[in-house]
């Protein structure tokens, strides 16, 4: 009885056969994590409520993206996954690049440093022992000042952006001598790096940083 039922499983698997093939997404549904896909082989044709893999998303998966979609039994269109979604000669890739968030324990970028008001100074975000690579978009911050002077407040922006007042800011600070607190996802320029300005007043500036955007 096992031995035929040995054989009877045998002879189906012989029957289906996997298959990867080559199409073009046309279309993505999040809701039900499916898409559409037209194949271009003799018959041109387009098959809808194809399932996703859970490693494509919104950004990814991008209407006019070539795609590997595997067939687990050739017979069945539906029993299918989009596997990978990969550019289409100068089209169908996402633009900007997604960003993916890594999480990481909160290290002192900046310590009591004394910005002088209307200054501005450059800090780098990567290396060392906070362990945030080159090549980020951003970092996740906390960061906190504190000035004699009050109503000062700072400015925070990637190194060289054309307008720092379009970025993040902090304040303004009530009370003199007092503190404040806040904390964002703030961008960098392409090496990595920060601007800082204070504004009303000298502020004394402490920045942690806990995670980057990739």
């Amino acid at each position: 009885m096992i031995n035929q039922s040995l054989q009877d499983f045998t002879a189906e698997s012989d029957r289906i056969i996997m298959l990867i093939k080559r199409g073009i997404l046309q279309a993505f549904y999040p809701t039900s994590y499916t898409a559409s896909v037209l194949f271009l082989e003799a018959t041109s044709y387009t098959l809808s409520g194809i399932a996703v893999s859970n490693t494509l998303d919104s950004t990814s998966a991008s209407a006019g993206a070539l795609c590997a979609v595997l067939f687990f039994d050739e017979h069945n269109p539906q029993d299918a996954v989009v596997l990978a979604v990969f550019a289409n000669g100068s089209s169908g890739f996402p633009s900007p690049a997604p960003g993916r968030i890594t999480l990481l324990t909160g290290y002192q970028q900046i310590y009591d440093v004394s910005i002088p008001a209307a200054s501005v100074q450059t800090f780098s975000m990567i290396g060392g022992a906070s362990n945030i690579p080159a090549g980020i978009l951003g970092v996740l911050y906390k960061a906190f000042f504190t000035s004699s002077s009050a109503g000062a407040f700072i400015q925070l922006a990637p190194h060289g952006a054309s307008d720092i007042t379009a970025y993040s800011s902090l304040g303004n600070i009530a009370i003199a001598s007092s503190y404040l607190n806040g904390e964002g996802v703030l961008a960098v320029d392409n090496a990595g790096r920060i601007d800082i300005k204070a504004t009303g007043g000298t502020c004394i500036v402490t920045l942690y940083t806990y995670g980057y955007v990739m």
